[in-house]
């Protein structure tokens, strides 16, 4: 699923253990174009100040090459590690009509993707 879901979202915060979050983002781009309808959507980022408002820091991106260990498919054109101070600034974010302007960059740009959110192991 290449959208953000309502229901989803809410689901999210609900099951919120507090502190900060980071997301994993594995992204596999449309072959025509797609790499660089993301870095538009990224861009629009900072243009619009969300990383500000929202307290999210990139801590990684880098482009994927080929998987050592994986099934046929399993690799992906792009990994990035993106940390929010909490789930609330997440949800507060995609929820932003500022955001939600330039989300379709996002969903142009994405033949396939996973958003895996993850927390400090104990």
């Amino acid at each position: 699923m290449i959208h953000f879901d309502e229901a989803g979202l809410d689901s999210y915060l609900a099951d919120d253990r507090g502190g900060p979050v980071v997301m994993l983002n594995l992204l596999r781009f449309h072959p025509d174009g797609g790499a660089e309808k993301y870095m538009d959507y990224v861009q629009r980022f900072s243009a619009t100040g969300i990383n500000e408002k929202y307290g999210l820091r990139v801590l990684y991106a880098g482009q994927g090459t080929a998987a050592l260990v994986a099934e046929d498919g399993q690799d992906w054109d792009m990994v990035a590690l993106v940390q929010y101070p909490d789930r609330q600034h997440f949800v507060d974010m995609v929820r932003d009509p500022t955001y939600r302007e330039f989300e379709h960059l996002r969903t142009a740009a994405l033949l396939e993707t996973v958003l895996q959110p993850t927390v400090p192991a104990a």
